[in-house]
């Protein structure tokens, strides 16, 4: 279980980074992009291992990657919009 945990913060910190790296102008400050994709790993790796069971290290992963990037895409703000205004006021 504490490869499975390390391992998944791992991947999570690696799925933020590139979350805060791609969407920089859409997430909050570095930091808690980071603490927010390690912990939700973690958190996704004790749901899953809970849920399968002892054996599954694989899936264990590949669930704490999928609940981080859930929790995650709830920290993006929407894009910026344009205004766009009729040419006839």
């Amino acid at each position: 279980m504490f490869l499975e945990a390390l391992g998944s913060a791992l991947l999570g910190a690696a799925l933020a980074w590139a979350a805060a790296h791609r969407f920089a102008g859409r997430l909050p400050v570095r930091g808690a992009v980071l603490l927010t994709g390690a912990l939700g790993a973690v958190f996704g790796a004790l749901v899953t291992h809970g849920a399968l069971g002892p054996g599954h290290f694989l899936a264990t992963l590949v669930g704490a990657v999928a609940i981080a990037a859930v929790l995650l895409s709830l920290l993006l703000r929407p894009a910026a919009r344009r205004l766009r205004r009729s040419a006839t006021v």
